[in-house]
């Protein structure tokens, strides 16, 4: 008895340590942000309003982070995020690699510890309810968490089995999911023998099992053809048609003008925008976008230097931005200009100039990411 009494104080001494090296290598008593930073006005009205949310608003909601902010060491990862998700809802979290897009999720699920600040899912803190916050939540993280020698079938099963859910049930559910993503072929495969798209479909079938009102997709289309991601995407928008919140990262722009009924873009580690994805093409606009290809002439250079000099000339506010193998691009920023003006304009440069063919569009999703990812500075975390 005194040797069990014994050992029990020795693990609680051993914890009360662990503690207490955990707040000295991780405190939370960084130097805050510097104060005054110019913060686009979406983002600023989206944070009053997560901070003046009362605690019936937070239940309603399927997610609302609170200042949460994460550290390794020195470097800060994610800076402040305050946003909330609606019900029924997608939500896309985008920016370039290193921008904090996985550390937020791995906080958000309990992998990561927060530095400070708050998360709450269907009104249950992370800090303090993390097993109810499971409970409401599925998963697909950014690199597959799949036992190599288990199946298909028996992944899913375990994973109905550790939801509470019946196997019968559990078991029709499989088979749907699998027919639903299109891997019900490999259903029966061992997860080493299957390649990596089938991989990423088995992921967001264990995320969609059991209806948790809340899934994370960390970039659930990576290495799928075409044709998988449409039904990735069929999956992904029935669940929110029928009431689960989903907050997706994805390096995929038409995947999120697919998906994401409001999107937010960040940039070491904070948001730089936020709002629905036209009002962001609106907001963000830089008027129209023209490409224009040469012909594969001797003097392609000198004949890319006129065509580019035509067009400044012609178009008021024009601005080139690369040329690359006889392909120039160019944004009009005057968004008053007419479609056949412009047309018109470039009609009589075919006429003048070797043009081989030209393409005008207006501000795409794309762009508006470019603009935002040209302000990372810091490396990868």
């Amino acid at each position: 008895m005194m040797t069990l009494v014994g050992a029990v104080a020795f693990a609680v001494l051993l914890i009360k340590e662990y503690e207490i090296i955990n707040k000295v290598l991780y405190s939370d008593s960084r130097p805050p942000p510097a104060a005054g930073r110019d913060e686009d006005g979406d983002v600023a009205a989206e944070r009053r309003a997560v901070r003046e949310l009362a605690p019936a608003g937070l239940a309603a909601r399927s997610l609302v982070c609170r200042e949460l902010t994460k550290y390794y060491g020195g470097l800060l990862a994610v800076d402040k995020l305050s946003f909330a998700v609606r019900k029924a809802e997608c939500f896309g979290l985008l920016g370039i690699n290193g921008a904090g897009k996985t550390t937020t999720f791995k906080m958000l699920t309990g992998d990561e510890r927060i530095s400070s600040g708050d998360a709450y899912v269907h009104g249950h803190s992370l800090k303090t309810h993390i097993h109810d916050v499971h409970k409401h939540m599925g998963y697909c993280p950014q690199f597959d968490a799949l036992l190599d020698n288990l199946t298909a079938r028996e992944t899913l099963k375990i994973f109905c089995l550790l939801r509470g859910i019946p196997v019968r049930v559990g078991s029709a559910r499989g088979i749907q999911l699998a027919e639903q993503l299109g891997f019900l072929k490999h259903y029966d495969k061992k997860v080493h023998e299957c390649s990596g798209g089938t991989k990423r479909k088995i992921s967001t079938a264990v995320a969609l099992l059991g209806d948790a009102p809340l899934v994370f997709l960390d970039e659930p289309t990576t290495g799928m053809d075409p044709a998988s991601k449409r039904r990735v995407w069929s999956c992904v928008s029935s669940a929110v048609v029928g009431g689960r919140s989903v907050v997706l990262t994805s390096h995929s722009m038409e995947e999120c003008e697919a998906l994401c009924s409001r999107l937010t873009v960040m940039v070491n580690g904070r948001l730089y925008c936020l709002g629905p994805l036209q009002h962001l093409k609106n907001k963000f606009s830089q008027g129209y976008t023209l490409i224009v290809k040469c012909k594969d002439v001797p003097a392609r250079s000198t004949e890319v230097a006129n065509i580019k000099q035509f067009i400044l000339d012609n178009f008021k506010e024009a601005r080139h931005i690369e040329s690359y193998m006889g392909i120039s691009t160019f944004y009009i920023l005057d968004s008053s200009l007419l479609w056949w003006e412009i047309f018109s304009t470039m009609e009589e440069a075919c006429k003048q100039y070797p043009i081989e063919d030209y393409s005008v569009s207006q501000t795409t999703l794309e762009q508006v990411f470019l603009r935002f990812s040209r302000m990372q500075s810091r490396p990868d975390v």
